[in-house]
């Protein structure tokens, strides 16, 4: 995974710090590139030690996407389902979904308020692409998103401290927090960090997204094995030839095929990946030989989430989502 670092001087000190992400919640199950953030706010949780906040924007959705309040909401209590199946602590992480959260915290409305008036109308059109035909709550919605980088919208964690606050996540978020680092140092709060994430491509092709409204091009975290090898077989595209003969002479374009740029994202083994690339760009790896590769390597990964998952009881999922004290 290729990460852009921003490290303030804090974050070096040794001083104390919290990770923020977030979900946005658009089908019942995410999807294998959503796993990429949360596998490495997995990761950094584990080395620092440091707790971790989750913000499930329900309320974004609603926004953007053909959906009631009630089938958002809904959809975010299942995505929670997966993110605590990545093997989060459940004494340092706290879930928390925009419709229930920000109306039981008046602390993290008032943070809310403060960011958004700051921002201008203007600013927020060429930041997002608004226009006069948007409706008002996407106008408003980037302030929801930079509220939680301000530690005092949790006082049941840090009280009225401000802490400064590392944020993994997908390269498409951005813009919500350049806006957010903009703001933050003229209400009294320290710069968030960003850790970016590349795209996690579709099975269409190296230069496309993953999204959960294409099912054929996406591969999510409760597809059985059997719909795992057809997706893999049938939809990921080939950096190969059109031939054996041709690819065994002409080799593979391991830039364009999925299976190798997949195997980038979950293959640890790096010497292996080096002499899958050189044998199938020299041609003595086949295409279905990849495939078979890459199969192997992906089902156990699946196949763990989903027994994870299934021991996520409601209860365990009401602790993760409560507001409350985190070691």
């Amino acid at each position: 995974m290729t990460i852009k670092l921003y490290l303030n001087s804090r974050f070096e000190s040794g001083k104390p710090f919290y990770l923020y992400t977030g979900r946005g919640p658009s089908s019942s199950s995410m999807h294998l590139g959503h796993l990429i953030p949360f596998t490495l706010c997995k990761w950094l949780q584990d080395v620092f030690n440091c707790p971790l906040v989750i913000q499930l924007t329900d309320d974004e959705k609603t926004l953007w996407k053909d959906l009631k309040v009630e089938q958002a909401y809904q959809m975010a209590l299942e995505n929670a389902k997966d993110i605590i199946a990545c093997g989060f602590d459940i004494n340092k992480t706290f879930i928390f979904s925009d419709f229930t959260y920000i109306g039981q915290r008046p602390e993290f409305y008032r943070n809310m308020i403060r960011i958004q008036k700051c921002v201008t109308f203007n600013q927020v059109k060429g930041i997002f692409g608004f226009d006069d035909s948007s409706v008002i709550g996407k106008i408003a919605f980037p302030a929801v998103q930079a509220t939680p980088a301000l530690s005092t919208s949790f006082p049941d964690i840090f009280g009225d401290k401000k802490i400064p606050c590392l944020i993994p996540c997908a390269i498409d978020q951005d813009p919500y927090f350049r806006m957010t680092r903009d703001v933050c140092p003229r209400i009294g709060f320290d710069k968030p960090a960003l850790v970016h994430s590349k795209f996690f491509p579709a099975l269409q092709g190296a230069k496309t997204k993953m999204s959960s409204s294409e099912a054929n091009s996406t591969i999510f975290m409760n597809d059985t094995p059997k719909q795992l090898k057809n997706k893999i077989n049938k939809h990921a595209f080939s950096g190969g030839q059109a031939t054996v003969e041709e690819h065994r002479k002409l080799g593979g374009n391991c830039d364009l095929d999925i299976s190798y740029q997949y195997l980038r994202f979950f293959l640890d083994d790096e010497a292996k990946l080096e002499q899958i690339k050189n044998d199938y760009t020299s041609g003595a790896l086949l295409t279905g030989e990849l495939k078979k590769i890459l199969l192997d390597t992906l089902t156990p990964v699946l196949t763990t989430h989903q027994e994870n998952r299934a021991k996520i009881s409601d209860e365990i999922l009401q602790t993760f989502m409560t507001p409350r004290s985190l070691c």
